[in-house]
């Protein structure tokens, strides 16, 4: 019965953790085909300036891992944006009072919200055909962060984000 418990706890305590991303693609693109990458000219990507620098600073550097290259004439754009909210607790107990008398039932409940209510950031990356100007590939990675986190701590958070978006791309293709 302890380790179910903890199971369950270690369950749980997982699950609240970490970046969670999804990815979606047009499965008939050759990704070998894209060499050379730029970002979108109107960049807007909802981050203040500074960890707008170092995203693209941290992105740089993965694609270059991966083969592209950052080029005035690029064969795709790179498109950021993101949102940044309050998420609602996702924990919640349920207490309930009833009782019955003779031929009369009734009873009340009410959800207890447990836990604290964090910030959420989702960042999205769009990959855009330049010849064409046609998405062809799409991330959208989620991640829990603090507003007043030190310089460092943003530029681990962001690192952590591109290594799990980029951590697959370019897709398999058959």
């Amino acid at each position: 019965m302890k380790r179910l418990l903890l199971l369950l706890f270690l369950v749980a305590f997982a699950s609240c953790m970490g970046t969670r991303v999804v990815y979606d693609y047009d499965k008939a693109v050759n990704f070998n085909n894209y060499v050379k990458y730029s970002y979108y000219p109107e960049l807007n990507s909802g981050l203040t300036q500074l960890d707008e620098k170092r995203l693209l600073r941290v992105l740089d550097s993965t694609l270059l891992t991966k083969g592209f290259i950052l080029d005035e004439e690029p064969d795709f754009y790179v498109n950021i944006t993101s949102n940044a909210y309050r998420s609602q607790p996702q924990n919640n107990v349920g207490v309930g009072v009833g009782g019955t008398g003779r031929n009369v039932g009734g009873g009340i409940s009410i959800g207890l919200p447990i836990g604290n209510s964090g910030m959420q950031r989702s960042i999205q990356f769009d990959f855009v055909d330049v010849a064409k100007d046609q998405l062809f590939w799409q991330a959208i990675a989620e991640q829990s962060f603090r507003d007043n986190a030190s310089p460092s701590v943003r530029e681990q958070q962001l690192k952590a984000v591109v290594d799990k978006v980029f951590k697959k791309f370019p897709p398999y293709t058959k």
